[in-house]
């Protein structure tokens, strides 16, 4: 994320482009779908629709911060929004983002899509959950 550059994202589609870093082969790209109120924010912050028309600043990331500015930009966040233990760092963002997929009928090769997963096997894991998930699980099967 810390790459995106205006050029990675579509607006009309509502899908960023994102570098997959974790697999072998360099230029893998990934594509997630993106919220419209999400699009409409880092379009209005950003000014997307002028910086994707220019060359130049079409490929700057929106964001300069390195890695480790960006964790504790993170850590902040979750802070305030009271979000602690295993899942107060950005690996714990992305497993709720999976998990959540599951929780909310997502088909599991979208998922694996999204996360990036080479094999269904790793994003299985995401399928995976005890306690309170599994409740969120079981009670949304019981609602359809």
């Amino acid at each position: 994320m810390l790459a995106l550059a205006p050029a990675a994202i579509d607006l009309d589609t509502g899908a960023a482009n994102l570098l997959t870093l974790k697999r072998r082969k360099r230029g893998l790209v990934r594509q997630v779908l993106l919220p419209p109120e999400l699009l409409r924010d880092l379009n209005r912050l950003f000014d997307l629709r002028r910086r994707q028309l220019d060359r130049d600043l079409a490929t700057i990331p929106l964001w300069t911060w390195s890695r480790t500015t960006a964790w504790r930009r993170v850590k902040e966040v979750m802070a305030t929004a009271g979000i602690a233990g295993a899942a107060a760092m950005p690996k714990g963002l992305r497993h709720s983002f999976g998990v959540n997929a599951f929780q909310s009928g997502v088909p599991p090769h979208l998922v694996q899509r999204w996360l990036g997963h080479a094999s269904l096997e790793t994003t299985a894991i995401y399928g995976d959950v005890i306690g309170p998930e599994e409740r969120a699980f079981s009670a949304q099967m019981w609602r359809t």
